[in-house]
Order: structure tokens, then sequence, then C-alpha cells
């Protein structure tokens, strides 16, 4: 199957601090890739650099076979691709409602009727559309997650980036955003999901790559990378035998 993003020998540094290390890997259409690391490994930046608010210093990001590295962030949105924030990010006066039509009109590009149904179909999807009239500042870590989720889906995307999506939630909250995410996939839009709950992230992907200072240091089946003696010391800091 084709790929729909591909980073190649992708790099960053703020000086001596490395957060990109001639990273490359690819993501197929419809597939969703895992991403773990310990904490400052690179990988909120990582999306920076495919969303386009960070700008590489050197390495080639390709969508949909396209040359996107010089485009900024506005038409990278419009192009297809959206993220949630590790911490939620809401428009917190506006309600819920209205945090949705702004990813509708500004990042979709829709307008009346047709933003309209988007969002309520999406309110709908994520669970909050009996929340669709509360302010969004008022919402709990649950709801305010499904808010995040919500308007990078109102922004149509075929590429969704997640960042720590189910981080704070409880088991059962955990279960349900699961079941979401899947269904999300289920529509063929493509996931890359970074995350520290692994069974969480485990019960969606087909794909894990672990990151380390920038680097690339694990790919391929979730439970096989997970098993590895490198992961075990350097993301879980369970010292392998020798």
């Amino acid at each position: 199957m084709a790929a729909i993003l591909t980073l190649e020998n992708l790099s960053k540094s703020f000086g001596a601090v490395t957060v990109a290390d001639a990273l490359s890997y690819e993501v197929e259409k419809g597939a969703a890739l895992g991403v773990i690391g310990p904490n400052g490994a690179g990988k909120t930046s990582m999306f920076n650099l495919i969303t386009g608010t960070l700008a590489p210093d050197s390495g080639t990001i390709r969508f949909e076979g396209r040359d996107i590295t010089g485009s900024n962030a506005a038409a990278r949105s419009r192009g297809g691709i959206a993220r949630s924030f590790q911490v939620p990010q809401p428009f917190s006066h506006l309600t819920v409602f209205e945090n949705a039509m702004v990813a509708a009109t500004q990042a979709a590009g829709l307008s009346g009727r047709k933003a309209e149904e988007l969002c309520l179909d999406v309110l709908d999807q994520t669970g909050l559309l009996g929340k669709a009239n509360t302010a969004a500042g008022g919402l709990t870590l649950l709801n305010r997650k499904r808010l995040e989720l919500t308007r990078a889906l109102c922004a149509k995307p075929r590429l969704l980036l997640l960042d720590e999506i189910a981080g704070g939630l409880t088991e059962a909250e955990c279960h349900t955003l699961v079941d979401t995410i899947n269904a999300i996939r289920g529509t063929g839009v493509s996931i890359i999901w970074i995350e520290h709950v692994v069974h969480a992230l485990l019960a969606v992907v087909d794909r894990l790559i672990v990151i380390d200072f920038g680097r690339k240091i694990g790919e391929g089946d979730p439970k096989t990378v997970m098993a590895s003696r490198e992961v075990q010391e350097i993301y879980l800091g369970i010292e392998a035998d020798a």
C-alpha cells in the first residue's frame, strides 16, 4: 500500500540539544503507527516538524507523495494533516460546538450548513454531542481530551496525529477512547499516536517505533518491539540481563 507520510533523514537541533536525528520512516495509508520513548526523546518535536510549526535543519517530509518540507502549518492543515495536543488547548470561552466550528471553517475550509453538519457528526462520534452548548473551559479532563480529538477531526484529516491523548484518564475512560480511535481508523484515516499508556496504544496500532534523543532505536511489530532489550532498558528502565 502507498505511503501517506514519509520522513527522510529529518534532523533538528536547538544548540547542543538534538530533537530529531536523521529520523526516517513511512506511514501507509489507513495504518496506525504508535510512537513511544522517554520524556524529552523528541516525540512532540517530531509532530511539530510534521505539522509545520517547526522547520527541520535538514531532511524531507512527503505527504501523499508531495514534498511539503517547505509548506507552512496552515497549508498542511488544509492539506489533510491534523493533530491533538498533549495539554488540551480549547478556546475556553467558546462552547464545545463553537470550538468544533473553528476547526471546520478555518482548517477544513467549510462554511454554513456543511460545517455545522460535520461538527454535529463528529461531536456524536466523540461522545460530546450532549455537551455541545457547554463552555469548553468547564469540561472535565476526559471531555477536554474528547474536544481535542473533535477539533482535529473537524479539520477533515487524512492523517491524524495524537499526542498522549490517553494521559490522565481512568482505565474505563481509556477503553472508551480506544474504541473511538479504532472507529476513526475504520473510516480510513491514517494515525500516528504518541502515548505513554502502552496498553491503550497496543489496542490500536499495528506498528510501533521507539525514539530516544531524536533517534529511531526500534521499529516493527508492537509486541516484538516492546520485548526488545533496548526498549526494556531505555524506555521501560529495566536492566536486561547481559
